[in-house]
């Protein structure tokens, strides 16, 4: 799709059983608009009745993929940006991020890597990354991508693609793997193709998540909002 605009934001959302991503997508545009008010977001879903003009600047629907993750690669099809940073629908945005985009300019693309946990700490906790490091592949999240519309983004999206289309071939190949591929371990494997100095920065560049699992933060349960201090001040 032929970019509209230079720079923005996209959110790709489609709920499942157990989870309304399209509601936590609305609370992470609040979030990210209030830190960052001339932000432009685009909203990409399968819901037909999802957009919010008063919220979202643009709204683009897809055919969802029995996957649900497997329909990541659409987004690099569907922004509406030159320049685009995809968030993963269930974060929250905790301070301006406008500096990013000169961070992120480096590279025609950008996986971010590793984690920290509640306390700000890296996160050197493997429970979650099992599979990665039984496979030898790098320790990126794909909940935040930057990538500029150049020949690298389209192959790296083109493998993200391939992947998850073949993922019975590419599973023969790693230990352990899961029935079905998330987006971080496709993710993975494409940097892995790609080159990971192409796609990602040096370590301790760049953004990386705060991890709000039960492992990284040494919780007791999986629900840290009953064990960690909070505090809900709602965004409208």
């Amino acid at each position: 799709m032929k970019p509209i605009e230079e720079q923005g934001y996209v959110i790709l959302a489609v709920n499942s059983a157990d989870r309304d991503y399209i509601d936590c997508a609305r609370t992470l545009t609040k979030t990210l608009k209030h830190w960052n008010p001339r932000a432009s977001v685009c909203l990409i879903t399968d819901a037909p009745d999802a957009n919010d003009p008063n919220l979202f600047d643009h709204y683009r629907q897809i055919n969802p993929e029995t996957n649900p993750y497997a329909n990541d690669w659409k987004v690099f099809e569907l922004t509406p940006y030159r320049e685009t940073i995809k968030l993963e629908a269930d974060m929250l945005i905790c301070s301006p991020v406008d500096h990013w985009w000169t961070l992120f300019r480096h590279r025609d693309v950008v996986v971010s890597t590793g984690c920290r946990n509640y306390y700000g700490e890296v996160s050197n906790n493997r429970y979650y990354r099992q599979f990665i490091d039984a496979n030898n592949l790098p320790d990126v999240y794909n909940a935040i991508t930057y990538w500029r519309l150049s020949q690298t983004a389209k192959e790296f999206f083109d493998a993200v693609r391939s992947i998850f289309e073949n993922w019975t071939e590419y599973k023969r190949l790693l230990k352990f793997p899961d029935e079905d591929p998330t987006t971080d371990v496709v993710y993975a494997i494409a940097t892995v193709i790609m080159g990971e100095e192409t796609v990602t920065l040096p370590k301790g560049l760049g953004p990386t998540i705060v991890h709000m699992k039960r492992h990284i933060n040494r919780l007791q349960s999986d629900d840290w909002t009953k064990e960690l201090s909070w505090e809900n001040n709602p965004f409208r």
